[in-house]
């Protein structure tokens, strides 16, 4: 039991690490390469956009390959392919080595979703509270990529920012590699009777019905994935814009960033715990609400105001989350679970990807406010696609062993 606890805190531990690396850019890029390259913000967004493309595209082959070969194994591919890769974008001179640093990035970080979520939820029976706690250690990554990057270039220069990520990650690697030689070794020396039982057969429910709901899950994925993108990386510019007189630096825009991202991680917890117990048609209704709301309320906001309301919907952006990963965990069956995530996030990241563009182009013509007008109306549809969900829709939330 210890040794699981120990697996799944690597899980966790990769899981904040997988969004810090791929959000480095964005605080990089909002507070500091617009003066170093003389370059403007809606400029250098794009280059990001190649390493959010591999982000996506790259789950379907990892999906597929930890599902046919081992997923411990991919995970630390992963650790060590994110830790080189960061540090090589650490050395970037010229826009275009760091767009290919960071497609490098996102190749290997496609590797976390499709493959560790898959071994949060194997063998368990209540799959909405581990998600949700896996799901706080990547928000407090997304957090912390604000907050530490903003500090290092303020301390040691942005370099710096991809230079310590990357060699931690390569630590936690070497780490793992010898946690999983350790589990193997104690199940090995153990007695057969103490060796964890095989899980039951899982529960069939009719093709009909999933591929109706894995279409809402699909289509409120990919509109969650705009949602989610659009807050998170445009979060600091939104602050170092709409701040005044809060956020007069790369670390004080860090720190309102990181802020506001680890009181949102809370709302996994509450959500998770929400979904194992009550119907999970009627919280994702109600999350996606708020969404539509709060965005609506955000378009000319400032100041405190500014930062009470992002507060609030980056609340609701995260607590929609776990929601689809407990809906396909619960629904798909373990030997193409890798794959039916990487689905999940192939829809996500792809999204994500054209999300970046989309914000230095609204941001370019129209500023903040338009983009907050775009993420009201799609967090609308989301509210309508949820009320679609099937009644079979509550078989999902059923206590059964996945």
């Amino acid at each position: 039991m210890q040794r699981q606890q120990i697996g799944f805190l690597y899980l966790n531990i990769g899981h904040f690490l997988d969004h810090l690396v791929m959000l480095i850019f964005a605080t990089v890029a909002a507070v500091r390469l617009t003066q170093d390259w003389g370059l403007s913000y809606a400029e250098l967004v794009p280059y990001a956009t190649p390493g959010f493309i591999a982000f996506g595209a790259g789950a379907i082959v990892a999906g597929w390959i930890a599902d046919r070969w081992s997923r411990e194994g991919m995970i630390a591919i992963f650790f060590f392919g994110i830790g080189a890769s960061s540090i090589f974008a650490g050395f970037a001179d010229t826009p275009l080595e760091m767009a290919l640093c960071l497609t490098l990035i996102g190749a290997f970080a496609a590797i976390y979703h499709p493959v560790g979520l898959s071994l949060v939820v194997q063998g368990r029976e209540r799959t909405g509270m581990p998600l949700a706690v896996n799901g706080v250690y990547g928000n407090l990554g997304v957090a912390c990529a604000a907050l530490l990057t903003g500090f290092l270039i303020d301390a040691a220069g942005w370099r710096s920012a991809f230079f310590v990520p990357g060699v931690v990650s390569l630590a936690l690697g070497c780490g793992y590699l010898w946690q999983l030689r350790a589990e193997r070794l104690e199940i090995l020396a153990a007695p057969a009777a103490n060796r964890p039982a095989s899980a039951p057969s899982e529960a069939t429910i009719s093709r009909q019905t999933l591929v109706v709901v894995f279409a809402i899950i699909f289509f409120t994925t990919a509109l969650g994935g705009l949602i989610f993108q659009s807050t998170t990386f445009a979060l600091p510019r939104i602050f170092a814009e709409r701040l005044t007189g809060l956020a007069d630096s790369a670390t004080s825009v860090g720190a309102w960033a990181f802020v506001v991202f680890a009181l949102a991680a809370v709302a996994q917890l509450v959500v998770g715990y929400l979904v194992d117990r009550h119907s999970i048609r009627f919280v994702f209704a109600a999350v996606a609400l708020l969404q539509a709301i709060l965005f609506a309320i955000m378009t000319r906001l400032d100041g405190i105001a500014a930062l009470v309301v992002a507060a609030g919907f980056m609340f609701v952006v995260f607590g929609q989350i776990p929601i689809n990963d407990v809906l396909v965990g619960r629904l798909a069956k373990s030997h193409w679970r890798s794959r039916a995530y990487a689905l999940r996030y192939v829809v996500t990241f792809s999204v994500m990807a054209s999300a970046v563009p989309l914000i230095g182009w609204v941001h370019g013509r129209w500023g903040f406010s338009r983009l907050f007008e775009i993420l009201a109306f799609a967090a609308a549809l989301i509210f309508v696609a949820v009320l679609l969900l099937p009644s079979a829709a509550r078989y999902a939330r059923a206590r059964r062993v996945t």
